[in-house]
């Protein structure tokens, strides 16, 4: 029997963040994964992994950054960004469970900035921001490379925030999403539709933490 997503109003010095939690009947971690620069926790990719993971044995803690819980419509600086996800990290290992950090986009950067700081597991990054569109000379590979844990990245075919061929070698893992955007979302000329897409995305998610033992 699935159990009701409970909500958590945390306090941080950059303002008042919320965790959405779903619970595992039997959690052994707890994946703690937040949103995006433009965008919440009703992301597709992150609902997909709350309705999958808890039957594998994994909370999922949907993170929502203050700025998003005061009705904002535009993300601080990276800095203020990772004051958030400090300020939170009291809350998400209270279960006493290893946590997992994650994220996607912006949320992917704060993870692998912050994970060895504050002891993560591992880092799960959903579309990370290997550059700017159309400047792939504005690189960010170094967050990523610098994360200290096993990472894995899950990457739309056609992101135009960072291919997967572009990405460089390094100490992660790195699962395609054919033909995703930087939303995962597919064009219907694809012939894939967003449930396939987004089986690829839990299933390599669910693989991956399995593997962490």
């Amino acid at each position: 029997m699935s159990r009701q997503p409970r909500t958590q109003n945390v306090t941080t010095d950059a303002g008042e963040a919320r965790i959405t939690w779903v619970a595992s009947p039997a959690p052994r971690l707890v994946l703690a994964v937040s949103h995006g620069a433009g965008g919440g926790i009703e992301a597709r990719d992150l609902q997909a992994l709350a309705a999958t993971l808890p039957g594998h044995g994994v909370t999922v803690a949907l993170v929502e950054q203050p700025w998003r819980v005061a009705g904002k419509k535009l993300a601080p600086a990276p800095k203020t960004l990772d004051t958030g996800w400090r300020g939170l990290w009291p809350a998400l290992t209270a279960p006493g469970l290893p946590v997992v950090s994650g994220g996607r986009s912006a949320g992917a950067r704060v993870a692998c900035r912050t994970a060895t700081e504050l002891g993560a597991a591992a880092v799960l990054a959903l579309s990370f921001p290997l550059h700017p569109p159309g400047k792939p000379e504005k690189s960010r590979a170094d967050e990523l490379l610098g994360a200290g844990v096993p990472t894995l990245v899950v990457q739309g075919g056609n992101d135009p925030f960072g291919r997967p061929d572009e990405f460089p070698p390094g100490p992660y893992e790195l699962t395609e999403v054919p033909h995703g955007d930087h939303g995962f979302a597919v064009a219907k000329r694809s012939g894939v539709t967003e449930e396939q897409t987004m089986a690829v995305l839990t299933d390599a998610v669910a693989g991956w933490i399995t593997s962490l033992g």
